[in-house]
Order: structure tokens, then C-alpha cells, then sequence
């Protein structure tokens, strides 16, 4: 066994243009390819409604796809944090981002100082914030991922959506990875 976090049941991310339409629900469409701001559009539309809550931050080892992506080598630990996006008193996403410890030099260090505070509007509000390939996903029933979106709520799917990016600051990489729970956009 290697010295990654659990990865035997993960999500097969991969580039959009490789998903069929008609396999996303029409609702989560819209959100899913959308390579704006997450922060911003919930921002939008739920008004005053929209909050971050954090649901823990810690050092842990990433799992195997992500510290692919990020370049991060076995037994190292990266700092993790898992919020949910919330309209009103629904969550809306789950959102988990991966931060090398490497990243967290220099103003980078503020990322791991966020608490409740949407790490969106930091990363958009970044003149140096570089944005790499949007990588999509259904997460299954059975995948840790998705426990961990669903924790909080009853959910009748077998999958939800997700999408994730690697965010550069200062040429620093860092996750993010935003799922899609049920009843996103209703209001």
C-alpha cells in the first residue's frame, strides 16, 4: 500500500467535453460547466443568504487523485479544508480544497486562516489567481467523497455532480473541488 489517503473508490474525473448531456440533470448543467466564480453566482442568487460553513480543516494525507494532480509525494500531508455552500439554511455545494503545504508561504499563509469566509472571493479577487482545466465527475453511493458531501442530509440519488480545478496563486497550485448537492438553484 502507498502513503496516500483512502483512494480505491474515486470519483473518474476527466474533461467535460467528454460529457453527455443527457447523463447530468438538466438543473446541475448550468453549474457544473460554469467557469466563473461559484462563490459569486451563489452570492447571486441567494442574497443575503448565501454563507460559507466550515465543516473541518486539518492536515491529512490527500487523496490519491489529488496529490496527483498537485505534484504531491507519497506520505505528505496537505492541508484539507471541507465547507458547505449554503442557501438559506440548504446546502447547495460541498466544496473540498487541497493546499500543499508548499503553498502556504508567504500571503499564501492566509488560505489557511479562512474559517467561514469563501475561499472564492480570495482566489478571484487575486490579480495573480490562474485558473487550469475544469475537470468533471459523477460521484457515486459507496465513494468516500460522497459520504462526506452527503453527511448532513438524506439523499435519495444514487450520484451527484462534481467538478474540480487546480487554482494557481503566485504560481502556488491548489485543489478545489466543489460538489453539486441536490436541490442546487431552487429557491
Amino acid at each position: 500500500m502507498d502513503n496516500y489517503g483512502k483512494h480505491s473508490s474515486e470519483p473518474a474525473w476527466h474533461a467535460p467535453r467528454r460529457l453527455l448531456r443527457s447523463a447530468v440533470p438538466a438543473a446541475i448543467w448550468p453549474w457544473l460547466l460554469d467557469a466563473s466564480s461559484l462563490t459569486r453566482r451563489l452570492q447571486q442568487a441567494c442574497g443575503d443568504g448565501f454563507r460559507v460553513q466550515l465543516v473541518r480543516q486539518h492536515r491529512e494525507l490527500p487523496l490519491l487523485s489529488e496529490a496527483r494532480v498537485l505534484g504531491i509525494k507519497a506520505g505528505q500531508h496537505a492541508l484539507v479544508r471541507e465547507v458547505r455552500l449554503l442557501c438559506g439554511e440548504q446546502p447547495w455545494v460541498f466544496a473540498r480544497t487541497v493546499i500543499p503545504t508548499t503553498t502556504l508561504t508567504g500571503p499564501q499563509r492566509r488560505l489557511g486562516r479562512l474559517g467561514e469566509r469563501p475561499l472564492g472571493g480570495l482566489l478571484f479577487s487575486d490579480p495573480s489567481m490562474r485558473r487550469g482545466e475544469l475537470e468533471v465527475a459523477r460521484v457515486e453511493h459507496g465513494q468516500p467523497l460522497f459520504a462526506l458531501a452527503t453527511a448532513t442530509q438524506p439523499v435519495a440519488a444514487e450520484a451527484i455532480w462534481g467538478r474540480r480545478s487546480l487554482f494557481f496563486l503566485r504560481d502556488k497550485p491548489l485543489l478545489v473541488c466543489e460538489m453539486f448537492l441536490p436541490g442546487v438553484g431552487e429557491r
